[in-house]
């Protein structure tokens, strides 16, 4: 108390003086102020750092699309001075194919500045292919360097586990491999799956004297192929080196195991393997398999493979990856250097594959894979009413089981791979040809669309046309010696396929103006030609000229020649567009997918892709001529067909080949409306083969005829056979 007292005592004494000396000083008199020049306005500059945030989220961004370069660009010395590019990168790829990284986010959470240093938190999220999303906190340090942040770098911004030298190790379960198997009315034949298989072989040195006849004989009867084929598979191996002449099954080679063994040149050997039964059943749509390629293992890595599975390479075993392959099951662990676990930051269970059921029925498509003999070419067939391929043939073909057997040698592969045939090409779709006179179909629809002709409008069917000035065009019956087919209706010049009837059509659009100068293509693209089917397979979409330079060109058009490519896949389609009253749908090789015994994860469903842009009486009037084609004594195909008991309806083409022979073409439909099996439609091609009413008709006949006889009709001997699906010798054709 007494101290306080003092204090203030001070403070009034101090407060008196102070205005005692305010009293004391006199007022100073002031003079009136004189104009003076005004200050100048100070120029302030205020300096700003750069924006810290900006910086970090320049860097997040180049993360975001995987730029490593120019994230490295943006290190700090030091860093750069501790990590190597080469180093940088591998770390986040690295850290990427252990996470199954299929995309990563960010969110800046906070920044804490000083004059030369800086911290960014932020939140990562990392889209992954089996955990899910991965989400950590963690932060980014920066320093000022040469007027701009730049980033020290170290492992904990990609996850905060990582730091100190820890590391990612990824632990996977790969699920079997899902089958794929033939059509309902196949009783769903597996067409690949996972089995015991053994690999027959012959090694020539170990023949014994006498036993070669019987041991092919044999051999030609398990793998139901000729005697000459065998002996072609091991003619040219060295004495005491092995041919591999196919695969069978345990069970097959156990029932034929005694006679297998009983020669000396045979050979057995055993494997667990993916395998394709009976040499591959429409391998050009199942497809097949082989191992991860050097320059896509980190693609497949990242969505989960280890990278020593067989993936699928081609057809359904392609596009099915994502179902045939099932879900691998994982655990994802961090690790010390000395190897430690440390925790795990996520794990995924491992899902079963699903299976594919194809619309493919097998024992069509086999009878149909040796029905072609040695021609090269293709077979089409559909359900005329939905677009179920229910065969698809490209020959030659080839055996699948080459990529995946154990015992297959690299010679194996590169004679499939580097055949002169192109044996892997799918002739069905993805082969473009010119149509040839299975075009004139399309023709015939646009001649009456434009309303300038009539399916009865006549027409004289010369041998030569010469309507075109400079021109001579010559009908095939000019080239076969026969005399002209006279006075035709339209319906009758398809039915006799003649080509003057056909110039005279595109001769007369083109002459009548502008207006018709593309009907011609625009009615072939309603038709579908030239684009897509939306098939699940591999496809070309072939080409029209939508724009014909001249009237040269729109004639050869009319014909299907100029320009033209199409495949036999939209060929079959228009086809059966035509047959079931207009509609075009979109060809499918997929019935379901599902596991066996479950409800399906898809199941097919007809998919309406367009109308011809026909009325119903042209169309009508098209059916009708299609018919006369096969029923009329005066028809193209009629000597192919007599007393055929199935309804069909057809075209012939005979497309010319700059390089040679002609392309053989035959395409039509059924109308037999069977409840119990529906009605289809065909195209069939054969290169270089010659007239399609000679080489390929018989095949039209022969797929009918097996089709409808559930297998028992062979449809009588093609041209190249001595009986059903045995080829002529030489001497005998």
């Amino acid at each position: 108390m007494k101290a306080t007292s003092k204090y203030l005592a001070i403070l009034i004494i101090l407060v008196t003086l102070l205005s005692a000396c305010n009293q004391a000083v006199a007022p100073t008199p002031t003079t009136e102020p004189t104009a003076t020049q005004p200050l100048p306005t100070p120029n302030i500059i205020v300096e700003t750092g750069p924006d810290v945030e900006e910086a970090a989220r320049g860097y997040m961004e180049l993360w975001k699309v995987e730029d490593y370069q120019a994230m490295y660009a943006l290190l700090s010395r030091l860093t750069k001075d501790a990590v190597t590019p080469e180093a940088f990168e591998e770390s986040h790829r690295d850290t990427a194919k252990k996470l199954t990284l299929q995309g990563m986010d960010y969110q800046i959470l906070s920044t804490m500045l000083n004059l030369t240093t800086s911290q960014v938190s932020y939140q990562i999220e990392y889209k992954t292919a089996l955990f899910d999303t991965v989400s950590r906190q963690t932060i980014m340090n920066l320093i000022l360097e040469d007027g701009a942040w730049h980033i020290q770098w170290e492992a904990g911004m990609m996850l905060p586990e990582l730091a100190g030298g820890n590391y990612l190790e990824l632990v996977v379960e790969s699920p079997a491999r899902g089958n794929i198997y033939a059509s309902d009315s196949s009783d769903n034949y597996p067409l690949v799956s996972y089995e015991e298989v053994v690999t027959v072989t012959v090694t020539p040195g170990n023949i014994e004297d006498g036993t070669e006849g019987d041991m092919v004989a044999l051999l030609a009867e398990i793998f139901m192929h000729t005697d000459e084929s065998i002996r072609e598979e091991y003619a040219n191996v060295a004495g005491y080196q092995y041919a591999i002449i196919g695969d069978i099954t345990a069970e097959v080679a156990e029932q034929y195991y005694d006679r297998l063994n009983a020669f000396a040149g045979i050979g057995m050997q055993s494997s667990k393997a993916r395998f394709y039964h009976d040499g591959g059943i429409a391998p050009h749509v199942v497809g097949y398999v082989l191992n991860v390629p050097a320059e896509n293992l980190e693609y497949y890595q990242r969505l989960g493979y280890t990278g020593d599975e067989k993936i699928g390479y081609s057809g359904l075993e392609a596009w099915g990856e994502e179902y045939l392959a099932g879900t691998h099951g994982a655990d994802l662990y961090v690790k010390d250097l000395q190897g430690q676990v440390l925790t795990k930051i996520a794990e995924a269970d491992a899902k079963p594959a699903q299976s594919i059921y194809t619309t493919i029925e097998s024992q069509l498509q086999y009878w149909l894979q040796q029905s072609v003999g040695d021609n090269i070419g293709a077979i089409v067939v559909l359900e005329r009413d939905t677009g179920r391929v229910i065969a698809m043939v490209s020959t030659p073909g080839y055996d699948p089981n080459v990529f995946v057997g154990p015992y297959y040698t690299s010679y194996s592969i590169a004679e499939v791979i580097q055949n002169p045939y192109n044996t892997m090409y799918n002739r069905a779709a993805q082969g473009v040809y010119p149509p040839g006179s299975v075009f004139k179909v399309v023709t015939m629809a646009t001649a009456l669309e434009t309303g300038v002709f009539t399916k009865d409008y006549p027409y004289y069917c010369d041998s030569l046309w010469t309507e075109l000035d400079g021109w001579v065009g010559k009908d095939w019956t000019y080239d076969r010696g026969f005399a002209p087919s006279g006075m035709l209706t339209l319906q009758e010049g398809l039915m006799r396929s003649c080509n003057p009837w056909f110039w005279h059509i595109a001769y007369t659009l083109w002459n009548d103006g502008d207006r018709y100068r593309t009907s011609l293509p625009d009615v072939a693209a309603g038709f579908g030609l030239g684009k897509p089917t939306g098939i699940e397979i591999p496809e070309f979409a072939g080409n029209i000229n939508m724009t014909p330079a001249d009237v040269n060109e729109y004639v050869q058009m009319a014909i299907g020649q100029s320009t033209l490519q199409n495949s036999p896949l939209q060929i079959a389609n228009f086809i059966a567009a035509i047959g079931n009253g207009g509609t075009l749908h979109q060809p499918s090789v997929v019935e379901r997918i599902g596991l066996p015994g479950q409800e399906p994860i898809h199941e097919f469903e007809p998919i309406e892709i367009g109308k011809l842009p026909v009325t119903p009486e042209n169309l009508e009037a098209i059916q009708e001529a299609m018919t006369m084609v096969i029923r009329d004594p005066r028809g193209t195909a009629n000597f192919q067909f007599q007393n055929y008991p199935w309804n069909i309806a057809g075209k012939t083409g005979t497309a010319e080949n700059p390089l040679g022979t002609p392309h053989a073409w035959f395409a039509g439909y059924t109308y037999e409306e069977n409840p119990d099996r529906p009605d289809i439609a065909i195209a069939i091609i054969l290169e270089n083969a010659g007239e399609g009413s000679e080489m390929a008709a018989p095949l039209f006949r022969r797929v009918v005829s097996l089709y409808f006889s559930n297998m028992e009709n062979a449809g009588g001997i093609m041209p190249w056979e001595s009986a059903p699906y045995i080829p002529a010798q030489p001497d005998e054709e």
